[in-house]
């Protein structure tokens, strides 16, 4: 089996939690490119970043291995490395703090708040969990084992060490960790609960809303269970045991429950990126398992209410909560 030889250290710090881009150049049997400038052209054609990457070429911001820096009529070099910053434009501050609950030499567990994504995606770049984290506790190897959705508050596990994230990943890959997670949703008194909901969802690329496939084999599973209810609201337990995207408001939304807040479930609307108004109402509570690098016995639960519960007249109006301008915490507590 061939091996690629292992990438040359970046010659670029983070930027605020955010590693450079790192782009290894392919092979050019056929010669199109006689420099590195022709290749980028090409790479970016058609898209938004071919001036920007014009522009960090112009300015001497593109490096290559050791940190030299690199232009535009250098000699095309396939199979060497080059490292770059993107220009990213400003995003609105998630103004929520993450609360970490547990932390050790191996693993770190936060309760995310709602809003804030896990990994850079798309607009959400700097205002993500995992770039505030490896910033604010100085962890810049910290990576994620699993994703929670932006707007799902709750429990994310991840792994400090490098040498460990293959061990934390496979606990969600291998279905060898307890999720449990709470939801507020409508109470249907004719639906018969608990119950297991199964199903194939699809998530389409560029689709905001995953669908059912009717017919096709299942590839979703969730445990519904109604824990007691106010009025016509009802607070849910839901145990996935499968981590299809959005498969808890999928179901739930099937079921004709769909969870409060939810700006996709049953219909798609767009509130603004700075409207903290209405959370969705689905927190990530517990994840309990053995840690395959310690052989800790794990149980975390999360220290979070949702708000529709917790003070029902407060998220009538649109109150968004405690949390407000609150710093990421670097304390943790045992397991």
């Amino acid at each position: 089996m061939k091996r690629h030889k292992r990438a040359p250290e970046s010659p670029l710090p983070q930027i605020a939690g955010i590693d450079p881009v790192r782009l290894r150049l392919p092979g050019d049997p056929q010669g199109l490119w006689p420099d590195l400038g022709s290749w980028l052209t090409a790479r970016y054609a058609g898209t938004r970043g071919a001036d920007s990457m014009a522009a960090l070429l112009a300015a001497g911001r593109v490096l290559g291995a050791g940190g030299r820096v690199l232009h535009a009529r250098d000699p095309y070099e396939p199979g060497s490395y080059l490292w770059f910053h993107r220009d990213m434009p400003a995003e609105p501050p998630v103004p929520f703090a993450i609360r970490v609950v547990h932390r050790d030499e191996h693993l770190l567990v936060v309760d995310k708040p709602h809003f804030l994504a896990t990994t850079p995606r798309g607009s959400h770049v700097f205002q993500t969990a995992l770039a505030r984290l490896r910033a604010a506790l100085d962890l810049p190897e910290l990576s994620p084992a699993h994703r929670l959705d932006r707007l799902t508050a709750g429990l994310v596990l991840f792994s400090i060490r490098p040498e460990d994230r293959g061990a934390y990943q496979g606990l969600f890959q291998e279905r060898l960790i307890r999720k449990e997670y709470e939801a507020l949703a409508p109470v249907d008194p004719r639906l018969e609960l608990p119950r297991t909901v199964r199903s194939h969802i699809e998530k389409l690329r560029g689709v905001i809303a995953a669908v059912e496939v009717p017919g096709a084999p299942p590839n979703a599973e969730t445990v519904v269970e109604l824990v007691e209810s106010r009025g016509d609201v009802g607070r849910y337990r839901l145990i996935p045991h499968t981590g299809r995207t959005h498969q808890l408001r999928v179901h739930m939304n099937a079921l004709g429950l769909p969870i409060l807040g939810d700006p996709v479930y049953p219909r798609v609307s767009d509130p603004a990126p700075d409207d903290y108004r209405r959370p969705l109402q689905l927190l990530a509570r517990v994840l309990e398992f053995t840690d395959p690098v310690t052989g800790a016995a794990h149980r975390f639960e999360s220290g979070r209410t949702l708000r529709a519960w917790q003070d029902p007249a407060a998220w009538e109006a649109g109150d968004d909560g405690d949390d407000r301008d609150g710093e990421d915490t670097a304390g943790a507590s045992g397991a």
